[in-house]
């Protein structure tokens, strides 16, 4: 069986554009998330607030992230895409987070096989209002569980490339090392 996170190529036109394995599609309200120990998907939670997610939403496989999870990725698509699907997709923005005191970065990316989206080459291409809602959903999502985020605004495309390079160079090294989550 393949393991979505370990045995999933990232592409190789990194860090630009990648594969990212969808685990939540956009308009969902149920959080999805990877199992580590066996690639599956698994419901983590209901979100506790009348939202649902603005894009669909994964991860770039073999990284790992500063929260010791795979890169977040927000793929903007006109479709929602069903989990554990893999889409090629462009790197164009940044978004930081401070969830329970940690960084969790997000790559704001465009799916590259979208005619609507495929255009965009930078966080600066989407209206002022779309980042917004993207932005809003991270600042509450999380409310009603009494835990707080602190949400950056949107970065360019520019600033995600050095936060992929860590994060492919920051699972190398964890699996040389034995890492097995």
């Amino acid at each position: 069986m393949t393991h979505a996170w370990h045995d999933v190529t990232p592409g190789e036109r990194l860090p630009g554009e990648f594969i990212t394995v969808v685990e939540i599609p956009l308009g969902s309200s149920v959080k999805y998330e990877l199992d580590k120990s066996t690639g599956l998907l698994k419901v983590d939670r209901t979100l506790y607030s009348a939202v649902y997610y603005p894009a669909n939403y994964g991860f770039i496989p073999q990284t790992l992230a500063e929260d010791d999870d795979p890169l977040d990725v927000l793929v903007m698509c006109q479709e929602s895409v069903h989990p554990l699907t893999l889409v090629r997709a462009r790197a164009v923005g940044l978004m930081t987070m401070i969830d329970g005191g940690k960084k969790d970065h997000k790559i704001l990316a465009v799916c590259i096989d979208d005619p609507e989206y495929n255009s965009f080459l930078d966080a600066s291409d989407f209206p002022t209002h779309r980042l917004s809602m993207l932005r809003r959903f991270f600042q509450d999502y999380k409310m009603l569980e009494g835990k707080q985020v602190e949400v950056d605004e949107f970065e360019s495309a520019s600033a995600a490339f050095p936060v992929i390079e860590e994060a492919l160079a920051r699972y190398s090294t964890a699996r040389r090392r034995g890492f097995s989550k």
